[in-house]
């Protein structure tokens, strides 16, 4: 019986070099950081930090969609250092002085901005705040905190927020006030004739990123026909 046991120990020391060697190239991995840190990005998931990339395109991105949306429809909010400040109320740790809409769902949000009468004014602020939190409820993102691992990402919310995300799409081109006149002005031609499609650009590369992660999640994407009794769904169900 002495003889299996000495064996085993042996292999076991013999591993040990072995062990170190990996964990060696493991902490080198990324350059310019710690061994430790190298350990931890080495055995991250590939959807995870996917995942992670994306979530800070949508900010970005939504971000630099706000910023515009205040540039064409300046009436919703003429102050300019008001808008920087409701921009950095969604998408920074900027307290927001607005109690309304601030703690509803998202879909109840994005209602309200395309709403014909609405408590809150500022349609830009609504849209905006809306789909951030869509964001936020689908990835289940709370206090800023990223989860940890790519299947705490419901596919059912993917797919709820792709179908809201696309809506906002589609009303953007279609919602128009007692006047007639579109409530968003977007891709509209400006005085010398030139149309900006920026706003188009921005909304499908988040509508492909939505659907990446749905496929990656195992789910396909839908294809979806909107009229003007469609309603918003709750992500969080």
């Amino acid at each position: 019986m002495s003889r299996p046991v000495v064996w085993v120990l042996s292999k076991a020391v013999a591993l040990i070099p072995m062990v170190v060697v990996v964990l060696g190239f493991a902490g080198c991995g990324l350059s310019g950081s710690s061994a430790g840190d190298g350990v931890r990005e080495f055995f991250t998931p590939t959807d995870v930090s996917i995942i992670r990339h994306h979530m800070q395109q949508y900010r970005s991105s939504l971000r630099n969609f706000t910023t515009r949306l205040y540039a064409k429809n300046p009436k919703y909010e003429k102050d300019p250092a008001q808008q920087q400040k409701k921009i950095d109320s969604i998408y920074g740790s900027l307290p927001t002085g607005e109690q309304v809409y601030a703690f509803k769902p998202s879909h109840e949000i994005l209602t309200a901005a395309f709403q014909g009468e609405v408590a809150e004014p500022d349609r830009v602020y609504l849209l905006s705040l809306g789909l951030w939190k869509s964001i936020q409820e689908a990835y289940n993102i709370k206090n800023g905190d990223l989860f940890l691992s790519g299947l705490q990402v419901s596919l059912e919310r993917l797919q709820r927020l792709h179908y809201n995300v696309s809506q906002v799409n589609w009303r953007l081109k279609t919602y128009k006030d007692k006047n007639g006149k579109l409530l968003f002005i977007t891709n509209q031609a400006g005085e010398d004739g030139y149309i900006n499609m920026g706003y188009e650009v921005i909304m499908t590369q988040i509508l492909t990123r939505i659907e990446d992660d749905i496929i990656m999640r195992g789910g396909l994407p839908g294809q979806y026909m909107f009229k003007m009794s469609t309603l918003f769904i709750g992500i969080i169900i």
